[in-house]
């Protein structure tokens, strides 16, 4: 493309819309007019961007067009529709459609963690490595520090340390995605290898039915919500790899904002699970209780995933925003 010429040719359509932007009023045929070079431009813009990207003049279409779209869209504000419809159909549709990653990913993590709790338990070499005998001893016994643990604090402040610390490893998860899914994989291994820790200590000391049932009640839930913020993740990473049919910058801008989405929906999850480790772990229950009320947890989700999700994506939902809300982009040629 010879940017010159491009200029030229479509300069005056610019500082017409320019020109229409700043009146006051319009007339019908303005309006009409104002419309079409909205269109033109946001053509243009995308244009240049794929062509040739000048700086300076991206700047000044990218403003013409964001305030066209505001004078032709008008000024929107969130209701709470849109709260009801991302909770009812864009979060659980995103999820569902993104379960051929996040599944894989479950369970290859969950067969790591239990590999390494096996390799951990059946070496006392290696767990000498993690601490001293006396530590692991304390660590282990009735009342030491595995079990304490999920009562050194008050349960509300507790459940909110639990619920930050998970938010932050999704949201790590889904923003670090982009980096080839390079980061995910690491946070993965070390939540499994703290995870693998717990499951070979506590079984060579041969209390490994509590410390199950210590994890179950919450971990399921928790567990759930990182998978899926890793498998997002890595599919995030793999679509700068392979985009598909669509540009690169397509690819990512749409998945990437279905990610966002998917943050705040799983923060909400894990505030579920944060709070069934604050109050139900360390309670009085039985511990048949406590799992039953982290498989309800669990089921609730999954199904609220199947079902809502499931149906949501078949007409489809991407979990993206509205098509109206989306930077103008050129098709991609065949």
């Amino acid at each position: 493309m010879d940017l010159d010429v491009f200029v030229s040719a479509h300069r005056n359509e610019w500082d017409r819309l320019d020109a229409l932007l700043r009146r006051r009023a319009l007339t019908g045929a303005e309006a009409d007019e104002l419309v079409t070079l909205y269109q033109r431009t946001a053509t243009h813009l995308s244009l240049i961007q794929s062509g040739a990207p000048d700086p300076q003049l991206t700047g000044r279409l990218s403003q013409l067009v964001a305030r066209a779209r505001s004078t032709v869209t008008g000024t929107r504000r969130a209701s709470w529709r849109d709260v009801t419809h991302f909770l009812t159909h864009g979060f659980p549709a995103a999820i569902y459609r993104s379960r051929h990653w996040w599944i894989p990913t479950a369970l290859v993590s969950t067969a790591v963690a239990a590999l390494l709790g096996w390799w951990i338990g059946t070496h006392p070499e290696v767990q000498s490595s993690i601490a001293a005998p006396s530590e692991l001893r304390e660590l282990t016994r009735p009342g030491g520090q595995y079990e304490t643990y999920y009562s050194s604090h008050p349960a509300a402040s507790f459940a909110a340390q639990v619920w930050t610390n998970n938010a932050q490893a999704a949201a790590l998860c889904l923003v670090l995605g982009v980096f080839l899914g390079l980061p995910v994989l690491w946070i993965l291994f070390q939540n499994m290898l703290n995870l693998g820790i717990g499951i070979g200590l506590m079984s060579s000391a041969g209390r490994l039915d509590t410390f199950l049932g210590l994890v179950l009640p919450h971990g399921l839930l928790e567990l759930t919500a990182v998978f899926v913020a890793a498998g997002t993740g890595l599919r995030l990473g793999w679509t700068v790899l392979d985009p598909g049919p669509r540009s690169r910058r397509a690819a990512l801008a749409e998945e990437g904002r279905s990610a966002l989405g998917m943050a705040i929906g799983l923060a909400l999850v894990l505030f579920v699970s944060g709070a069934i480790e604050g109050f139900v772990t360390p309670s009085g229950l039985p511990t048949w209780t406590r799992i039953t009320i982290g498989l309800t947890a669990e089921a609730a989700f999954l199904a609220y995933v199947y079902v809502l999700g499931g149906r949501a994506a078949r007409t489809g939902d991407t979990g993206d925003v509205a098509a109206a809300e989306r930077s103008a982009s050129v098709p991609t040629a065949a």
